[in-house]
């Protein structure tokens, strides 16, 4: 097979590897595309589980991670594990999803040796170069750098058109969706031990943007405590990070108190099967945004910004910062007054409908003259 129609898709992380696992799958069917697929190690076993879902296997994994280690690391050391791959191998496409430190570095890599670069879930912004930190300028580097954009909704095809972009702007919806109708096909379960999810009303939380660390973790948590104060039906889900930094703190600041169960991180399959039978979510998460509605299921954004303005705009996700009184008093209208409830329960999810990845691989057929 000719080195042109060869396709390296990167991905270091779990949501990357979430995203991007419709993509691969799709990629992987398509007989006239060379695909591999290469594995920074940003995230090990948070990736290794969804990899092992979607029934995927890496091609190549850097391994690049270290104990502590600083962004600027992880920048260089993604940086000269790929600059060794596209020397040897010449490549048609390098395809990056989001706005990771893989996914930046990935596509400054492919810009160094001019391979054309294909970003999924292109056009994301908050315009607030440091909210969330460092997505915001990674995303924005790599529209740039970038040939094939696929935008997964109007809102940032006009983003990437305003952002004076070279190169093609498609509209793709978001592959997130793509992945969770996989999943919750299959009515995946989650079991934690003496978590009441017939008797409660659970509210599932994640927590581990930058921006969330030290003092406002702190707001974050005591706002939940005031929530399972007020409302006595409730159960608070909160899934921990790797990252000691968030989770230290939240073990201190929430162990061992009742109706409160800290978790390992789930697994996807477990994750799609808890945001299932929640009745609410509380997150900084990016993903969280865009599957929840789906599932029918309101969202309250614990950061003072979104690159997902669609959300609250369609009214399946609101932008309650991260301090205590503006959880609890958001939380409190939710669970006290059920037609605020259904309003957001019942609001049409805007980022897509489940065949993005479809419409991704016949632009890059296109795009190669496949």
């Amino acid at each position: 097979m000719s080195d042109h129609k060869r396709v390296y898709i990167i991905l270091g992380t779990r949501p990357e590897a979430i995203k991007l696992a419709p993509v691969i799958q799709a990629f992987q069917n398509c007989s006239n595309l060379d695909t591999k697929i290469i594995l920074t190690g940003q995230h090990r076993e948070m990736v290794e589980q969804v990899m092992k879902l979607f029934s995927l296997d890496g091609d190549l994994n850097l391994e690049i991670m270290q104990h502590h280690q600083s962004l600027s690391k992880i920048t260089c050391r993604s940086l000269q594990g790929l600059e060794k791959l596209f020397v040897e191998s010449h490549s048609g496409l390098v395809i990056v999803q989001g706005d990771t430190t893989t996914a930046f570095t990935a596509a400054l890599a492919a810009f160094y040796h001019r391979i054309p670069i294909g970003h999924v879930e292109a056009g994301l912004r908050t315009n607030n170069l440091f909210n969330p930190f460092p997505e915001e300028v990674n995303r924005r580097l790599i529209s740039q750098m970038t040939q094939l954009h696929f935008a997964p909704t109007p809102l940032a095809v006009e983003n990437l058109k305003e952002s004076g972009v070279l190169g093609e702007i498609h509209l793709t919806g978001n592959t997130i969706i793509d992945a969770l109708f996989k999943v919750a096909a299959t009515e995946p379960v989650c079991n934690v031990p003496g978590l009441d999810w017939e008797n409660s009303r659970v509210l599932l939380a994640t927590v581990h943007r930058r921006e969330n660390w030290g003092n406002a973790l702190q707001q974050i948590a005591e706002g939940f405590l005031q929530i399972l104060n007020k409302f006595p039906d409730t159960a608070l889900l909160l899934p921990l990070h790797r990252n000691p930094t968030v989770r230290g703190p939240l073990q201190a600041l929430l162990g061992n108190t009742p109706r409160i169960f800290l978790t390992e991180p789930l697994n996807y399959e477990e994750l799609v099967g808890a945001i299932t039978r929640s009745y609410l979510l509380l997150t900084d998460s990016g993903g969280l945004q865009e599957e929840a509605p789906s599932l029918g299921k309101p969202v309250l954004v614990l950061r003072e910004t979104t690159e997902r303005p669609e959300a609250i705009v369609a009214g399946t996700a609101k932008l309650v910062g991260n301090k205590a009184n503006q959880i609890f008093a958001a939380a409190s209208e939710l669970l006290g007054d059920s037609d605020a409830y259904e309003t957001m329960a019942n609001a049409i999810n805007p980022f897509g409908d489940g065949h993005a990845a479809e419409r991704i691989l016949q632009i890059v057929q296109n795009y190669l003259l496949i």
